[in-house]
């Protein structure tokens, strides 16, 4: 049998489901899922997931197109140098195997797609960072978007400006995440799980820092915040009760986080979304169309906790309430007393019976909470197996959560644990004959008929009629036809033997077969299709072009670029002369006196004004006030889509440089974001130094800034950890801003403290307490090409900026040894993720 063809894009609203593993896929299928998204081994952002093969494609494309749903592959990772090949193939197997579309962060990897695997649609993930209609309008002139996974910071109020002005392309579907996990930071700009531990967020390897416990450390002082220790894990996203405003905003397809999670998840959170979105499209109120076992089953098979997210607006410490941060599901009550082998509450709030599973959470740390299965229910009083408490470590007035629904669990098993059938066409037949000639069975509208090879007989106890001859022509099972009206004909009472009847069946179901890969095979006759793409070829030409990028030429001599964060520093590395010089203050109002002591000091060519490293919706004046202030500077530090589009409609006299927030991994991107309009670009962080030395063989000599010195920039987020923390507002307009009081630092589990700050548009920064230098790299990365190096600076005096600007121009020289420098200066020896999983 030939199988379905895949099936057409679902008019909106799409219901995206996640698949971490066959049994999700199956449970998403169950449940209503329009399209699921998957992963494999390699470049996917969950490489904890279970993920299919090369192998698996085949059958999977195959059972979902036969159901009429479509599969996306999440390739959405950083793509290094070296792997371009690599991803080049798999580019190629997706394409062949029938993959729908693939879910891309990585720039250069997706205009590799457009030239090795066309057939894939191109899907923007959220890990592309597209904040504002400004950056998904850069995005889709360059690329050629069929969708945009937008960021999950966005408002309501927001997300409406990307199809009520003209500064979206509006051929661009938009997807928006309406339920599962929030990561704190934004995607893509993470890199705490690289600076703390060597795991890239880009590359799959989050190691989910944003779920551990901190400590508030305000102008050097320990904070007491009582049991609020998890200040950076939000509550999870429930939007159902958004669903109808999205649809109404031109939303069309609402994404399910959770490709780790369990199959029981995903059927019942799809499950819910399925009523809600069927409601939306039928005009109804989604909120009505969810029971309250819908919000149940959600709620017991994953959360943290639920919320609106940020759809609702900023609501810092609604958002993290920071008392857990692992799975909890309802409440259930507090305690009043306990015992060895029960504990009495003072309410039941969730409906407990016996086997169901619990925690009590006292408001310490998660990792040492006691829980486990209800033996009795009486009342309030709840009986546990014997020994498996210690009430010592219960006291009055802890949480208990009921993190566990056996019942539950079974009831969503059954959903997927069924045959699934596959979605048939309907068959009508006309059937006709006499006693003495054959029967004859045609399909109307066609020239497919067939007959009896046996004449038919007059009956003379159970005629031929319609319920007899469905009873036999339709069994078909295992084909794609479901057999709809029969248009009988017969004259008399006649019969036929029932194996005739089922070989009439056979041959009409064959003959429609056929006629199906006919058809398919004038579509695509032989020599109509191209010769096959090298991949391979196609990658090794786009990578030779890639050095040919225009950009600045590159300085006999190498250079020095100091980013200063106050006018103390940026006076010292005025006073040292520093090739380039990057302000980079919270306040962008202060660029004014920046560029007046850049001017007095005869150096004004040199300074570039950054700006913000998120650009949201509505927010481009931020674009226009820097714009404002770099007249007649060197020119100013890009660090997002929006503003490379901005400055494309309103053009700058400087230079435009693009900073590391754009993830420039490889050489294809490097030529896209040249050809843009960018003299010089940042390396990513996400390089180890054989990578780096690679995207530096790749690109154009010159056009790479490489950073030396600097505090990683960790956690970048749209939660204010100032108002959630210290405050008793909500958001900016009556927080107080005491970010502009105070020094505050978080202190993490192994004692490490981490300066905390915040930008113009209230976005938090977490900069790693400790710095760190590439010092040791000099010589290989000064060989494979670069000329510009930077140092950045965090909190030091002038005198210490002083003093870094003169230890690394010594470097540059070749005065000063970098093996020897980074113990002088007390700081980590590293360039990104140094080693471990993700060396080359």
């Amino acid at each position: 049998m030939p199988p379905h063809p895949p099936p057409s894009p679902s008019p909106a609203p799409e219901l995206l489901a996640p698949a971490g593993n066959w049994e999700c896929a199956r449970a998403a299928v169950a449940n209503g899922a329009d399209a699921i998204y998957f992963g494999m081994p390699r470049f996917n952002a969950r490489l904890r997931a279970d993920n299919f093969t090369a192998a698996d494609l085949p059958e999977l494309m195959a059972f979902l197109h036969d159901r009429g749903v479509r599969g996306f592959v999440a390739f959405n990772t950083l793509v290094f140098t070296g792997e371009l090949p690599e991803a080049a193939d798999q580019l190629r197997l997706l394409e062949s195997a029938g993959v729908d579309a693939i879910i891309v962060q990585d720039i250069g990897l997706a205009r590799l797609a457009r030239q090795v695997a066309p057939g894939l649609e191109l899907h923007a993930s959220t890990q592309m960072t597209i904040t504002s209609p400004e950056g998904l309008a850069f995005a889709h002139r360059h690329l050629g978007l069929d969708r945009a996974v937008l960021a999950r910071e966005l408002s309501l109020r927001e997300l409406a400006r990307f199809t009520q002005n003209g500064a979206a392309p509006p051929e661009v579907p938009l997807e928006v995440f309406v339920h599962g996990a929030l990561c704190v930071a934004y995607s893509g700009q993470c890199l705490t799980s690289e600076a703390l531990g060597q795991r890239s967020a880009n590359r799959g390897e989050c190691a989910q820092a944003c779920r551990m416990p901190y400590e508030l450390v305000v102008d050097g002082e320990t904070r007491d915040l009582g049991d609020r220790r998890y200040l950076l894990s939000p509550q999870d996203l429930a939007a159902a009760d958004h669903v109808g405003d999205l649809f109404g905003q031109g939303v069309v397809s609402f994404k399910i986080e959770g490709r780790l999670k369990s199959p029981e998840y995903v059927a019942a959170v799809t499950r819910a979304y399925r009523r809600a979105l069927d409601a939306a499209k039928a005009g109804k109120d989604p909120r009505r169309a969810l029971a309250a076992g819908d919000r149940y089953a959600m709620e017991m098979a994953f959360s943290r906790g639920q919320s609106s997210g940020w759809l609702e607006g900023a609501n810092h410490p609604k958002l993290v309430p920071a008392r857990f941060g692992k799975k909890r599901g309802p409440f259930v009550g507090k305690v009043i007393r306990a015992g060895r082998d029960w504990v009495e509450l003072d309410t039941v709030g969730a409906a407990l019976k016996p086997g169901d599973g619990i925690v009590f959470d006292t408001g310490g740390d998660t990792n040492a909470e006691q829980g486990g299965r209800v033996f009795e229910v009486d009342g309030r009083r709840l009986g546990l197996p014997r020994g498996k408490i210690d009430p010592r470590r219960v006291p009055p007035g802890s949480r208990v959560w009921k993190t566990d629904d056996p019942a539950l669990n079974r009831e969503l098993r059954a959903t997927w644990n069924r045959p699934l059938d596959p979605i048939r066409q309907p068959l009508d037949l006309r059937v006709s004959g006499k006693a003495g000639a054959p029967l004859a069975v045609s399909v109307p509208g066609t020239r497919i008929a067939a007959q009896s090879a046996i004449p038919l007989q007059p009956a003379q106890n159970r005629p031929l009629d319609e319920s007899a001859l469905r009873a036999q022509l339709g069994r078909l099972g295992g084909t794609r036809y479901a057999l709809g009206k029969i248009d009988l004909a017969l004259e008399g009472d006649v019969m036929l033997p029932v194996s005739e009847l089922n070989r009439l069946r056979r041959e009409i179901v064959a003959a429609l077969d056929n006629a199906a890969a006919a058809a398919a095979a004038e579509e695509n006759p032989p020599g109509a299709e191209p010769e096959p793409r090298d991949p391979g070829a196609a990658c090794r030409a786009m990578l030779a072009a890639a050095q040919e990028s225009p950009g600045d030429p590159p300085p006999s001599e190498p250079q020095l670029a100091a980013l200063c964060r106050s006018e103390a520093q940026l006076a010292a590395a005025l006073g040292e002369g520093a090739a380039a010089i990057y302000c980079d203050f919270e306040d962008i109002r202060r660029y004014a006196g920046a560029a007046e002591m850049a001017r007095a000091a005869g150096l004004a060519d040199r300074l570039f004004l950054a700006t913000p490293r998120i650009q949201k919706a509505g927010e481009a004046g931020f674009f226009k006030t820097v714009a404002g202030h770099a007249q007649g500077c060197g020119g100013i530090l890009v660090r997002n889509l929006g503003a490379l589009e901005f400055y494309r409609e309103n053009p700058v006299a400087g230079a435009l440089v693009g900073d590391f927030s754009l993830n420039v991994a490889n050489p294809l991107t490097a030529e896209l974001f040249l050809k843009a309009g960018l003299r010089r670009l940042t390396a990513s962080y996400d390089l180890n130094i054989a990578q780096l030395l690679d995207l530096l063989r790749g690109a154009p000599a010159g056009t790479l800034e490489i950073v030396l010195h600097q505090h990683m920039p960790m956690f970048h987020m749209e939660h204010c950890v100032f108002c959630a923390f210290m405050s008793d507002g909500t958001d900016f307009t009556n927080c107080g801003r005491p970010c502009e009081k105070h020094d505050v630092q978080l202190r993490d589990r192994v004692g490490m403290t981490h300066t905390l700050a915040a930008d113009v548009g209230c976005r938090n920064t977490l900069f790693r307490g400790q710095a760190q230098t590439a010092a040791r790299y000099y010589p290989e990365i000064r060989a494979a090409g670069a000329a510009w190096f930077r140092v950045e600076f965090l909190r030091e005096s002038e005198a210490a900026a002083r003093h870094l600007i003169q230890t690394y121009r010594a470097l540059l020289r070749g005065d000063e040894n970098g093996s020897d420098l980074w113990q002088r200066l007390n700081a980590d020896s590293r360039l990104g993720v140094v080693e471990g999983t993700l060396a080359v």
